[in-house]
């Protein structure tokens, strides 16, 4: 009977331990890396410029933002794999606790595919929950659902690049677009108006040209170009990094005690 009992406590042990070792998660890269691509699904190029584009990031503020893409979350939430892998790797400065994960996994069914971004301490001010759950929604599923994994990475690292560095506020990041108003026709209905009565006024003075025009075109141009948005800033591979590589140190902080959202597709 004890022979059995003990067959059986070690049975379960080695069941305990093997469950362990295959919940563990992946140690920290050596050489460090900001682009943590452990499926593969970035090419060489995209992934290159990412972590270009991070580093010089972290050298000129010394907030990492981290991005991991993984097939497997070994059974673990997706928020909870975030914070572990933050705390294990030790992203951030010590004492800042200015680190960021970006956590994606784009493979399996409707809803199985996620992402999470998971906030240190340090930045969970200027990122709030409600403000990374937007970037995760109007950033990054949209792009990720066209299969465009990059761009989703690419226009989020760019919101929140702007919002740490204070280029446009939290605050007008999340307004959200309006639907169309009859309101929004008041100004151009101004402005016809003024076209008319300046094309009247030249004709009385004799100038058959085409100020009306001119002026009708000079006003527009000045609306739209004072409106400029954060859609501006979120496109494209300019304004940060793609240049050589930088000294990159690695990691030495953590502190990431629940900051973040995270959203599927």
């Amino acid at each position: 009977m004890k022979k059995i009992f003990n067959l059986l406590l070690l049975s379960f042990l080695f069941i305990v331990n093997i469950s362990a070792y295959s919940n563990e998660l992946p140690e920290r890269p050596n050489p460090p890396k900001l682009v943590n691509d452990f499926s593969a699904i970035l090419n060489s190029e995209d992934r290159n410029y990412l972590e270009n584009k991070l580093r010089a990031y972290n050298d000129s503020t010394s907030t990492q933002i981290v991005v991991v893409i993984t097939e497997d979350l070994l059974e673990y939430d997706k928020a909870d794999y975030a914070y572990q892998i933050g705390e294990k790797w030790g992203v951030g400065q010590k004492g800042k606790d200015n680190g960021l994960i970006i956590l994606i996994k784009p493979s399996g069914k409707q809803g199985e595919r996620g992402v999470f971004i998971a906030t240190g301490y340090g930045l969970e001010s200027i990122l709030t929950d409600a403000i990374c759950k937007r970037i995760i929604e109007k950033e990054m599923i949209p792009e990720f659902k066209n299969g465009n994994i990059f761009g989703g990475i690419d226009k989020s690292t760019n919101i929140i690049i702007g919002l740490l560095s204070g280029s446009f506020t939290g605050e007008k990041y999340m307004k959200k677009e309006k639907g169309f108003s009859i309101f929004y026709l008041i100004p151009f209905v101004l402005l016809i108006f003024f076209a008319k009565f300046m094309s009247v006024r030249s004709s009385h003075l004799g100038n058959k040209g085409n100020l009306s025009f001119w002026t009708l075109l000079f006003l527009m141009s000045s609306m739209n170009n004072s409106s400029g948005s954060y859609r501006d800033f979120s496109s494209g591979r300019g304004g940060f990094g793609g240049g050589g590589s930088s000294g990159f140190g690695g990691f030495g902080g953590g502190g990431f005690g629940g900051g973040g959202a995270g959203g599927s597709w």
